[in-house]
């Protein structure tokens, strides 16, 4: 892995994923769970959690990333237009730089939707275990 490379995974927000997140961690807010709630603020349907992206994250890194031996130490990400129930969503991941010195990785990362709307990006920095 070196700086410039950059990657690609699929991921599909399911219902199965939306309940799975509600009973796991029991967040029942009306924005994720009622369409007529949802609609009235403007949304076309309920909005998807955005920690389900958190968790694709992780995923990414702990089973996509080409090397094993890292750690998520620093995420931040911003949320800018609402994911909904069966959108497809494409991560895109470059790498910003390595710090060999420290055992740092730095990554800017960016969800896109079917429509190619960016819909949440950020920045992930991974610490290197030796």
């Amino acid at each position: 892995m070196k700086k410039g490379d950059s990657f690609r995974h699929l991921f599909q927000v399911t219902e199965e994923i939306h309940q799975n997140f509600i009973e796991l961690f029991k967040d029942r807010n009306p924005l994720h769970t009622d369409r007529k709630f949802a609609v009235r603020y403007g949304f076309d349907q309920e909005v998807m959690h955005g920690n389900i992206l958190n968790g694709f994250l992780s995923y990414w890194v702990g089973e996509c990333l080409p090397i094993r031996n890292v750690a998520i130490h620093d995420q931040s990400i911003q949320y800018i237009h609402p994911v909904y129930r069966n959108d497809q969503l494409t991560l895109g991941v470059v790498v910003d730089d390595i710090f060999e010195s420290v055992g740092s990785i730095e990554l800017s990362f960016q969800f896109s939707n079917q429509k190619n709307t960016v819909v949440a990006k950020g920045k992930l920095q991974l610490a290197v275990l030796t």
